[in-house]
């Protein structure tokens, strides 16, 4: 030591510049474990995740797995069934039929069954007739042209009107590709025609189809009550969930409601 020091009190206290530069040059120490384990400790018991984004509260995850756990793995679609009402002619029953159905928010389509499409004409033995595909407007200034008043009589004028205003022309059933699911005919004759056609066809696509007669008279009176049985039918058989289940039950509680005589068949296309 310095004697100077001994001596003199104040160089005997230390250099303030002096401890200045050793206490900046002494390393942080690093901090210690027994810190971080009171932490982790704490935010146990606090029950907090040290790992956990603070933002988020615990248990908070859960809630969208659960949920979709809840909602189904896929929707259940149905499609809507296709109705084919088919008379002879394309032009009074089956046409009934397809408007009220078309109206009434059903997938609907009509068709006929015969060679040529036949109207009474001014005598029995002198019928108007038209090959299928003739459209609806000329058959209606064709007969408009031939006698007004006779075929506004007989209502004939006013039935083409309203075919016109609802497709083209007339179809032939035979001529069709249109699968549909329900085939309604209006007559007996029609309906061993359709199973026919379909027989005929070998079923190749292996596609089902309910075929339902109602005997129904070909005059404008009895379309327009059996078109709305065919809405009745048609209400019923959209609501069931298995057609094929149901069909049975569907056409007793239709017949029961309605005077129209009844035959069912199963086809394939």
């Amino acid at each position: 030591m310095d004697p100077r020091r001994a001596r003199d009190p104040r160089l005997s206290r230390p250099d303030p510049r002096l401890q200045r530069l050793q206490t900046d040059s002494t390393p942080t120490p690093p901090p210690s474990s027994n810190s971080s384990s009171s932490l982790s400790t704490l935010q146990l018991e606090n029950g907090t995740n040290p790992e956990q984004t603070p933002s988020q509260p615990p248990g908070t995850q859960a809630e969208p797995q659960e949920t979709a756990r809840q909602l189904p793995s896929r929707l259940e679609y149905r499609s809507r069934p296709l109705f084919c009402v088919v008379c002879a002619s394309n032009q009074n029953r089956s046409m009934e039929g397809h408007s009220v159905l078309s109206k009434a928010g059903y997938q609907v389509i009509s068709s006929g069954t015969g060679s040529a499409v036949r109207l009474p004409g001014p005598s029995i033995d002198k019928p108007n007739i038209y090959p299928f595909g003739t459209p609806y407007n000329t058959i209606f200034e064709d007969l408009n042209t031939k006698d007004s008043r006779l075929y506004s009589a007989n209502g004939l004028l006013q039935m083409l009107d309203r075919n016109r205003r609802i497709k083209h022309a007339p179809e032939r059933w035979q001529e069709t590709k249109t699968v549909a699911d329900i085939v309604i005919t209006c007559e007996e004759r029609c309906f061993d025609a359709v199973c026919d056609d379909l027989l005929s066809r070998g079923g190749e696509s292996n596609k089902p189809v309910h075929i339902i007669n109602l005997e129904i008279k070909d005059n404008h009176e009895e379309a327009l009550i059996a078109g709305k049985a065919m809405l009745d039918l048609a209400a019923a058989i959209e609501a069931a969930d298995d057609i094929d289940e149901r069909i049975d039950e569907i056409l007793q509680v239709q017949q029961e409601k309605h005077p129209h005589s009844i035959l069912h068949a199963v086809a394939f296309y």
